[in-house]
């Protein structure tokens, strides 16, 4: 995508409380002004700014601190129209959380980045420039752990790129795995055949699944053995070649079962380990095999650990001041 031109600024004559920036194009200004000048509104609420509209330009009006966010949303807002032509008010609502949290955030950064699933597909890109890291460690190395709270997309964009790759016929199969830590790892008393019982804990993998491929087809690469969904006791003694692999919820893993896990890595592989050091649900006596990998293989130069925070949060916004909240009271 093209560098899109500096917005060209005049203080010259307004205040030090006051900035306007102009609006280059005519498609902008009907974006900005359209539907009761509805962007500027949501701009004005979650930003405690006033904003004030005359055809060509946007004057801001608020504190120093207020404007500086302002300026970088409306910065934002139409670098991703000039790339798409198109934009809403969940599009708004993004930048503005986005660049709240980071007053740097630029949201072309991001354009540039996308995968599909399958020629015709549900187009998949990073959401936060925390997801822009993932997006390029997983196409960068073998072995990716993804850590983080939840919702930061650790989980969905690891299906998308393992969907990815299985459509494209890079790789033969997906195998997602998870630990069963409720059930103690002793699925035997649990009712069903080995899908039912495990269905409950890769609940969140399926959730994945679903949004981007057909049930139809999912149940068709199942039946023929492409994707393959298991309790994580059950890759003891496994070499897992031509697959993409996806560990979710490590950090309820012992230091043996990550070992395990991680030793079963094949030729022509990718293997993700995603998950939420906050919220191990290890008896207090055995340590997270997660937290002994993160500290053991963070210097292998082929391994990625990518870190996302609150300001990846990709749910609803409710979600990333929920995380805020409790870290800022030490609740784990």
């Amino acid at each position: 995508m093209e560098d899109s031109e500096p917005l060209d600024l005049d203080n010259s004559v307004l205040s030090p409380l006051e900035e306007r920036i102009e609006l280059p194009e005519r498609e902008i200004q009907e974006l900005f002004y359209a539907n009761s000048d509805n962007i500027i509104h949501n701009i004005e609420q979650k930003t405690g700014l006033y904003i004030a509209g005359r055809e060509s330009y946007l004057t801001l009006r608020g504190n120093e601190n207020n404007i500086q966010i302002g300026k970088r949303v409306i910065e934002n807002i139409i670098s991703l129209f000039q790339e798409r032509r198109r934009i809403n008010q969940k599009d708004v609502s993004f930048i503005i959380s986005r660049v709240k949290n980071n007053i740097d955030f630029n949201i072309a950064e991001l354009q540039n980045k996308q995968i599909s699933i399958g020629s015709n597909g549900k187009v998949i890109s990073p959401k936060s420039l925390g997801q822009a890291r993932y997006f390029e460690a997983i196409k960068q190395n073998d072995l990716v752990f993804a850590i983080g709270p939840a919702g930061t997309g650790k989980t969905y964009l690891a299906m998308a790129f393992a969907l990815h790759y299985l459509i494209a016929e890079n790789i033969s199969r997906i195998i997602l795995t998870r630990p069963a830590v409720e059930a103690g790892e002793s699925l035997g008393y649990l009712p069903g055949d080995l899908e039912q019982k495990v269905n409950p804990y890769l609940r969140p993998l399926y959730d994945a699944i679903y949004d981007m491929i057909p049930y139809t087809m999912f149940q068709k690469y199942v039946e023929k053995g492409a994707i393959e969904v298991a309790p994580l006791a059950y890759m003891r003694g496994r070499t897992l070649h031509d697959s993409f692999i996806i560990l979710d919820e490590a950090q309820n893993t012992s230091r043996g079962q990550i070992l395990m896990f991680l030793t079963r890595l094949g030729f022509n592989s990718k293997t993700i380990v995603t998950g939420d050091i906050t919220q191990i649900d290890l008896p207090k006596t055995k340590k997270s095999g997660l937290i002994v990998a993160s500290k053991t293989l963070e210097r292998i130069n082929d391994i990625s650990f990518v870190y996302l925070g609150p300001e990846d949060v990709v749910r609803h916004p409710l979600v990333e001041e929920i995380i805020k909240a409790f870290e800022s009271e030490g609740i784990k």
